[in-house]
């Protein structure tokens, strides 16, 4: 079928929104440079994709949204969100429910199913809040409205467009987050069309709806962003004197090693090699801060969301799922 009846043939069937508030909104200069850039690069018709993207709302609750994330509290704060008793053991039923897909990707992607289901967990308690914008709302009042991170917006736009004719989705039906993130394991457009995986063979990589398909392309997300089998995650340590605070940066990558640490009075278990690399992390804590070092592992997980609050709260998060899991068998072998 023709690309322009394809995308017009989207538009049927909608209740459009007015384009003042889009117009109003968004830059036309920015407007039309987009849409020159789809319709040279990937061969869109110009006067459908105007169409479709006048559909879109800007909404002020987006850029509200996006203006005080959570990584913006204190650790302490910020953990409770996500490591309650409830999570983990919502979290245990989701990998004894799909332990066969876990399992099975495990295999093939070597990243275990407690982390896994922890980022799935943290991203949107097992599919329970997949988020309500629609995904061509959130990226459009970003993209065009939101100046500070235009360019990495419009790229998610461009990304979804491509995706939606790839999977032959309609543009005005699918929602995410505020950001635009989709599914159970809340992947942007790009993320969506790099990693996703169809691994039940259906036909189609759905992450909304399909636990093999969410739980395989989490584990490929990790797999290609180098994690590492059977290796660590991060340590709690201890610290000693002020030294050691010479090393507390922005940052995420391990950029220092196990022996440089200890030699500023940083204690590290002692069966680590003195030439692992590492990253010291501090997290603020009502009394006392903590101190862990993050390794590899760590850092990978990171490539989700650069944030190390998010990454240590998929860790311990991942640590209390497999107690509750522990748990879970051992009452089903008494049964």
């Amino acid at each position: 079928m023709h690309r322009k009846k394809i995308i017009a043939g989207m538009l049927l069937g909608f209740s459009l929104l007015t384009s003042s508030s889009f117009a109003t909104a968004a830059d036309p200069e920015i407007i039309d440079r987009f849409i020159e850039k789809m319709a040279d690069s990937h061969q869109f018709e110009q006067q459908p994709l105007r169409q479709l993207l006048q559909s879109a709302a800007i909404k002020d609750g987006i850029l509200k949204a996006i203006s005080s994330p959570a990584e913006a509290l204190p650790w302490y704060k910020y953990r409770n969100i996500f490591l309650s008793d409830a999570r983990a053991s919502e979290g245990a039923i989701f990998w004894q429910e799909n332990e066969q897909t876990l399992a099975a990707v495990e295999r093939q992607y070597g990243v275990p199913p407690a982390i896994i289901v922890a980022i799935i967990g943290v991203e949107t308690r097992y599919g329970k809040h997949t988020g309500h914008h629609r995904v061509i709302d959130a990226l459009a009042t970003l993209g065009f409205a939101y100046p500070k991170r235009s360019k990495f917006f419009l790229d998610e736009l461009e990304n979804f467009l491509l995706l939606c004719r790839e999977e032959q989705m309609d543009p005005l039906q699918p929602t995410g987050s505020y950001a635009g993130a989709m599914g159970m394991p809340q992947f942007m457009p790009s993320s969506y069309r790099a990693y996703a995986v169809n691994f039940d063979g259906d036909g189609h990589r759905d992450i909304w709806n399909n636990p093999a398909d969410v739980i395989a392309s989490v584990g490929n997300y990790f797999q290609r962003h180098r994690w590492r089998k059977d290796q660590p995650v991060a340590y709690p340590v201890e610290t000693r004197g002020d030294a050691y605070k010479t090393v507390l940066r922005k940052g995420l990558k391990p950029d220092l090693t196990i022996g440089e640490l200890k030699s500023l009075q940083v204690v590290t278990p002692a069966t680590l090699a003195d030439d692992l690399p590492a990253r010291l992390l501090q997290y603020s804590n009502e009394d006392a801060d903590e101190y862990w070092i993050g390794l590899h592992n760590f850092y990978v997980i990171t490539r989700y969301n650069h944030s190390a609050m998010y990454a240590m709260a998929v860790f311990q998060l991942s640590q209390e799922i497999e107690k509750k899991k522990t748990l879970l068998d051992a009452q089903a072998t008494k049964l």
